[in-house]
């Protein structure tokens, strides 16, 4: 079966569009107590597919538990390079390392012996046209690595970092306008 396919599928099972929210205006970030809607940006609807395909990739679900993992092997791949995406994952593997810190982990250690999907030179109909067997054998590097767990504890403080962001620059504002 094809990943165009399975994409089918896993956008059924999980109510998304057809197209998995490329065409939409906006996206929503669901938490616990809240949902967050936030403007869909040409960068984001042009590489949905590839986060997409990761979870089929990997039989990730879409809950945060899911998207934990996804984070951890999207920084470990390296998409951390393509800004402003690379935000995204970074804020995601933040956000993740409090709630579901093993499955980050587990996402980081599957990476780091993968190229990033975003990084294949494959057009999105000829990627779409793989098989998963194919696209692992695509992504698996040529040299087996070992966890660099200094590399994974910097990436693990700088997700943090870009997470607490926000947070600090709206303390900073409030005490200066105090």
């Amino acid at each position: 079966m094809t990943i165009s396919h399975l994409l089918k599928d896993f956008y059924i099972k999980n109510n998304f569009p057809k197209d998995g929210g490329e065409s939409k205006d906006f996206f929503e970030l669901k938490f616990k107590l809240f949902t967050l809607r936030l403007p869909n940006s040409q960068f984001r609807k042009k590489v949905i597919h590839i986060h997409d395909i990761q979870h089929v990739l990997y039989n990730c679900d879409t809950t945060w538990k899911g998207e934990a993992f996804i984070a951890g092997w999207e920084i470990s791949t390296k998409m951390w390079k393509h800004f402003p995406i690379g935000i995204m994952s970074l804020w995601a593997m933040g956000f993740s390392l409090l709630n579901y810190p093993i499955e980050v982990y587990n996402g980081y250690k599957a990476g780091i012996n993968n190229k990033g999907i975003i990084d294949l030179d494959i057009e999105k109909a000829t990627l779409l046209n793989l098989t998963i067997p194919e696209l692992k054998t695509i992504i698996q590097k040529e040299k087996t690595r070992k966890i660099n767990w200094l590399k994974f504890l910097l990436w693990c403080f700088n997700s943090l970092l870009v997470l607490i962001f926000p947070i600090i620059i709206l303390v900073i504002i409030l005490f200066y306008s105090i």
